[in-house]
């Protein structure tokens, strides 16, 4: 019978209408941002504007309101997805390939670490940041988002690394080669869909993150997107929203591109299938 029964038909139709809703959903806010930023009249509601204009994107496009905060953006979600990626790859290796009382009680560890809620730690961390005189450092604040990244990190790369069969290492170990050159020659060029994933999911997090980068730095000129969106807020409950939904869409286009760029160049399993194969 399946779908073809009038109870079928029902499910298909209750099931179809709930996914309209959640697109509807997500696509209310993408056509505000859309004509808003089009609108030098933008308001809260989506209309079409009288006349379009690219006038919110000449006013977002300077060094001070867009360049220099997205390019804070980039240092400190760059920097610390590729530190996380090399940290986590070295924790996760002997994780994957020795098998310990301990490794179990570590991830476990590693895991309880995720959990833990940013804003009970930063009261602490504020306090060793000031006593490192590490405070209103681009530096020290990239470090600190990559330390909060390694703990998902590091168990999402050890479950990509198990799926590296480990008889591709023994062979190149009864060649002479040392663990390390196994590491970096064979399982991380293995591993490279799966370090993509890791390295967007970190780039993402530490893009997005506004706590941390507004607790930890204070001048106006080392502060990421995430923070200086803040300059679109006036008082008194004053919004310039035409001007806010440009940069909005400008704040999103780095990872998206970063999102196509990575599943195009290295996407797929191709290789592993290869090396299994062979």
């Amino acid at each position: 019978m399946g779908m073809t029964s009038p109870s079928g038909r029902a499910m298909k139709t209750a099931s179809n209408g709930v996914l309209l809703l959640v697109a509807l959903a997500f696509a209310l806010p993408l056509i505000w941002l859309l004509l808003a930023s089009v609108d030098t009249r933008a308001s809260l509601s989506i209309k079409l504007p009288d006349t379009f204009s690219l006038q919110n994107y000449i006013d977002v496009l300077t060094p001070e309101t867009a360049f220099v905060p997205l390019l804070n953006s980039t240092f400190l979600a760059g920097g610390c997805a590729v530190i996380t990626v090399i940290v986590a790859v070295l924790a996760a290796y002997p994780l994957s390939r020795y098998r310990m009382r301990v490794n179990k009680p570590f991830l476990y560890g590693v895991l309880f670490g995720s959990c833990l809620p940013i804003t009970a730690m930063m009261v602490p961390v504020y306090a060793l940041f000031v006593a490192f005189n590490l405070i209103d450092s681009l530096v020290g604040t990239m470090l600190f988002l990559a330390a909060t990244s390694l703990p998902i990190a590091i168990y999402m790369t050890k479950n990509f690394m198990d799926s590296v069969p480990v008889s591709l290492e023994e062979a190149a170990w009864m060649d002479g080669a040392s663990m390390l050159t196994t590491l970096t020659r064979i399982v991380i060029p293995l591993m490279r869909p799966g370090l993509a994933v890791v390295f967007i999911f970190v780039f993402i997090g530490a893009w997005g993150n506004f706590f941390v980068p507004f607790v930890l730095l204070l001048s106006p000129d080392k502060l990421p997107a995430a923070v200086s969106i803040f300059s679109f807020f006036g008082q008194y409950g004053t919004v310039a929203y035409g001007q806010l939904a440009a940069f909005s869409l400008l704040y999103s286009l780095p990872v998206i591109t970063l999102y196509v760029f990575v599943s195009r160049v290295l996407g797929g399993s191709s290789a592993m299938a290869g090396a299994i194969k062979g």
